[in-house]
């Protein structure tokens, strides 16, 4: 393993980072005057006792003081809500569509000719759309808020109006209550320790170490860099482990060193790369309308003679270039994902987290709870030449099981692992039945240690803890079955074996027994000596069982996997081996501060590993990977993770992470499990597929329907469509697209992360839409020279006279352009949703076959129908469809090959 070292040249340190330090240099001499000063000066200083404040007492610390609520970002209200589903780059070309139209449909015409068809597609469109998306966001926002009304939280509190301590609601506490602890307790505000029995603390939700801490009662005058090592401090958010303990309430809420944290997430979220791509597809399409538009107009205006109608159709060009279902479709794909998500026991609070789930290449990650199962287990039990032995174990068993104080982790690590082994081995059963406990000299910190004695017709004291200090009592150790001399020589190799073990991220502790002690009756410290040191159990917080297949399926997937944590780098460094994550280069949060973001984007893209970082290095390290173009994740549970998650493109919490994580995360798992995070990438996956086969099939279509208008206006002497033949044709035509969401999807695209790229959405609509062109133009020259005369005498139309029969050549042409513009555009879906082969290698799904056939049967037909007379359409002869059919057919063999040419020249076709 090589740490890296970082020189102080070119050391940049952000501007939000110097000003945290500013504020933390005040913050902590306030804390180390706390920690420093005697219980009685606290007292004095807080104008407390330890029976507590009187009420009067506590109403003027909440008034100076404040409440113990800390804040979080404020909650969107119901009309923010509705803004943010409705308003969106699409929606807005759209809503510009509305009001020219209303102008050039109903203001600008006569009372008898306005028509509100144009206007009622688009909106209805609109509004079915962003009612989607609010409904599915507000039923997964309430999905979230539920899980945080779930938890209410009291602590044990000594007032002088109370007989004994009463619980009451943390939010009640005020700075100079007296707060009693016991295990399982989380520490409701920063407290002074001023009483303490056997008290450990896990602060992972703080700073991400799974190994519990110590805290002790006595003044403390030390120099720590780190305030949650300060050893009579505990800090809200934190949980009692083990042990018991009255702390001194000397700051709440926002004051407190949680409430610091969290209020530096009270930021705006980092736009996503889904938000970035959309913006640059919509942007795409505003300047494909800006240049066809004025075209258009300026060809029919002059070709004409007509401005009204130039301008009128120039619009209908317009709306026919806008892929106006598109809002609809990519809030169907989102929300068919969220409820796909919903059934793995996923919350999706935000919609366009799901594509930015499909797009991340990067997860970066914690490692306690999400790597790791957050509890200590028992790795190893070794005798002294670093070998399993039961032995060790059987004694370590009969001293946590027949202690009498509060059981730690340590021994419930022990106990379980007994529990595992007995079935394998007969040495191991029946030992709480075998035994007869004698006594029992408790632990204590000074110690560090703690024996029983037993007895199994011979007595045995039997000692476990810190290595040291087993060494400090043991004259004789066990070696290759023979009791020796604990030697110098044996002294060193034994601690050699146990820093090897320490640099393999495992916590040891020794075993130690000595046979038929004296006194028989009541035993002290005094015979813990002269013991024989047996042993070592090593503990670990260990991977969980899916972790190493999660990790491997994502790098399959294309996603590496990055581990931003606040533990130790051994600990780290065991558990990332363990689990397939290369370990060759770790980075220290101490380092990460000594480079300059330019230097720290370089290093980040090498590094997998990062430890002992705080929360702005974190999210620094996020905002590096993201600045080099990586779409990155972020998964946490602690407030230490709430910046990381605001920073990436998509934050993922779990159920039972603190309130302020959950705030912050756009996906809350409510399974621990990253094998979760595979299916979500899976379904994000997909959900870009769909999205992106509508809006290249739709814009390439649309762009070469538009462009063949083009090319007919500068030739036809009549409008080669009128505007609501194109808004017809393009709502029947988006109605079959409707089934989009419910695609398949190729398992190769689903191979690699998929980012939206509005560069290859133009270029698939040069190449692919003019192919559509092609025979437009055929279309064109099919009903001018053939078709039309066949039904008009054989006239062509400069050749006719009666107006009764230019409108019928008219009507004519108009319907059989119509017909083929709904067959090309329709059958292309289904040409080019995948690189495939259409309906040989591979078939759309059922739902879209279905609905994209009857869009081409129902607008065939229009033409036959009064409806479609009265909108100007004719029927057409039976002759027509034989012609279109050998159209069709062409086009889709030039479109297969202009297909497999695109995706030759640019790599892939979505």
């Amino acid at each position: 393993m090589q740490i890296l070292k970082v020189n102080q040249t070119g050391k940049i340190v952000s501007e939000r980072i110097q000003a945290q330090n500013s504020g933390t240099s005040r913050k902590q001499e306030i804390y180390n005057s706390s920690a420093a000063s005697e219980i009685q000066e606290l007292f004095n200083q807080f104008q407390t006792n330890t029976t507590g404040l009187t009420e009067k007492q506590v109403s003027q610390s909440r008034l100076q003081y404040g409440d113990n609520q800390v804040s979080r970002g404020k909650k969107v209200s119901l009309g923010q809500s509705i803004i943010a589903a409705f308003v969106n780059p699409f929606t807005a070309i759209l809503s510009v569509l509305v009001i020219v139209s209303v102008f050039t449909d109903v203001i600008f015409v006569p009372a008898g000719e306005k028509n509100f068809t144009t206007i009622a597609i688009i909106c209805t469109m609109v509004v079915i759309s962003g009612s989607l998306r609010f409904f599915q966001e507000n039923k997964s926002g309430h999905a979230a808020e539920n899980l945080l009304r779930m938890i209410t939280t009291t602590c044990s509190v000594s007032r002088q109006e109370y007989e004994m301590p009463r619980e009451i609601p943390i939010e009640e506490l005020v700075v100079g209550d007296i707060v009693h602890l016991a295990a399982g307790d989380m520490i409701p505000a920063d407290l002074r320790i001023i009483q303490a029995k056997d008290l450990f603390l896990s602060q992972s939700a703080l700073t991400g170490e799974s190994i519990e801490i110590e805290k002790t009662a006595d003044p403390f005058n030390g120099v720590h860099g780190n305030l949650t090592e300060i050893p009579n401090l505990a800090f809200m958010g934190t949980n009692v482990i083990s042990g018991s303990a009255k702390g001194l309430v000397i700051r709440t809420g926002n004051e407190t060193f949680f409430g610091e944290m969290a209020k530096s997430m009270n930021c705006k979220h980092a736009k996503t790369s889904f938000e970035t791509g959309i913006n640059k597809v919509s942007w795409l399409l505003i300047r494909f309308m800006l240049v066809m538009v004025p075209i258009v107009l300026f060809i029919n205006g002059f070709s004409k003679g007509n401005w009204g109608d130039a301008l009128l159709f120039a619009l209908s060009v317009a709306v026919g270039l806008t892929p106006e279902m598109l809002p609809m479709v990519v809030t169907t794909s989102l929300a068919k994902g969220a409820v796909a998500m919903s059934k793995e026991k996923t919350i999706i609070k935000n919609l366009n987290s799901i594509q930015n789930l499909g797009s991340m290449d990067i997860l970066c990650t914690d490692k306690t709870g999400t790597l790791t199962q957050d509890k200590v287990v028992l790795e190893y039990h070794l005798n002294l030449q670093g070998k399993e032995d039961s032995r060790v174990l059987r004694h370590a068993f009969l001293n946590s099981f027949y202690q009498t104080g509060l059981k730690n982790l340590i021994d419930h690590a022990i106990i379980q692992k007994v529990a595992e082994k007995q079935d394998q081995e007969a040495e191991l059963q029946g030992l709480s039945e075998k035994f007869v406990k004698v006594d029992e000299i408790p632990f204590d910190f000074t110690r560090r240690r703690m024996s029983v004695v037993v007895q199994n017709g011979k007595t045995q004291m039997i000692t476990k803890g810190a290595v040291e200090e087993m060494l400090s009592i043991s004259s004789f150790a066990e070696s290759n079955g023979k009791v020796l001399p604990l030697t110098d020589s044996l002294r060193q190799e034994i601690l050699d074996r146990v820093k090897k073990l320490n640099r393999e991220g495992l916590r040891v502790i020794a075993v130690a027994q000595k046979t038929n002690p004296s006194p028989v009756g009541e035993f002290s410290v005094a015979d813990e000596s002269e013991m024989v040191l047996m042993g070592y159990l090593a503990f670990l917080d260990p991977p969980k069982e899916s972790t190493a297949g999660a990790i491997q399926a994502l790098n399959e997937h294309g996603v590496a996997v990055k581990v931003l944590t606040g533990d130790n780098n051994m600990v780290t460094r065991q558990v990332c081996l363990q689990v397939g994550i290369p370990v060759d280069q770790i980075l220290l949060g101490s380092e990460v501060d000594q480079l300059s973001d330019a230097h720290l984007a370089a290093i980040a893209e090498k590094v997998s590993v990062f430890a002992k970082l705080s929360p702005q290095q974190k999210a620094r390290i996020i905002s590096a990977l993201r600045n080099n173009g990586h779409s990155v994740g972020y998964m946490g549970d602690g407030i230490n993770d709430a910046a990381a998650m605001k920073a990436s493109d998509a934050g993922i919490s779990v159920d039972t992470a603190v309130d302020i994580a959950k705030e912050s995360a756009d996906i809350i798992l409510l399974e621990k499990d990253l094998m979760v995070l595979e299916k979500g990438i899976i379904e994000g996956r997909k959900t870009y597929a769909n999205m992106i086969k509508y809006i290249k099939m739709t814009a390439s279509s649309n762009f070469g329907n538009m462009f063949s208008v083009l090319i007919a206006s500068a030739f036809l002497p009549f409008l080669p469509m009128l505007p609501l033949h194109v808004i017809l044709l393009n709502l029947i035509y988006d109605l079959s697209c409707t089934a989009i969401p419910w695609d398949n999807v190729d398992k190769e695209y689903l191979a690699v992360p998929r980012k939206w790229d509005a560069s290859s959405i133009g270029k698939f609509m040069l190449c692919i839409g003019p192919t559509s062109s092609v025979f437009d133009i055929c279309t064109y020259l099919l009903m001018y020279f053939v078709i039309c005369p066949m039904m008009t005498g054989g006239l062509l139309f400069h050749q006719i006279s009666d107006p009764a029969t230019q409108v019928y050549y008219i009507a004519l042409f108009q319907a059989g352009w119509f017909v083929e513009s709904m067959w090309s555009q329709t059958l292309v879906i289904h040409m080019i949703r995948s690189p495939k082969i259409p309906f040989i290698q591979n078939r759309a799904s059922f739902p879209l076959i279905v609905l994209s056939t009857l869009g081409i049967v129902c607008l065939t037909i229009i033409p036959f129908t009064g409806f479609g007379h009265s909108i100007g359409l004719a029927s057409l002869p039976i002759e027509y469809f034989g012609y279109l059919a050998v159209i069709i057919l062409l086009y889709m063999l030039l479109a297969t090959l202009a297909k497999k040419l695109f995706v030759w020249k640019y790599g892939e076709l979505l």
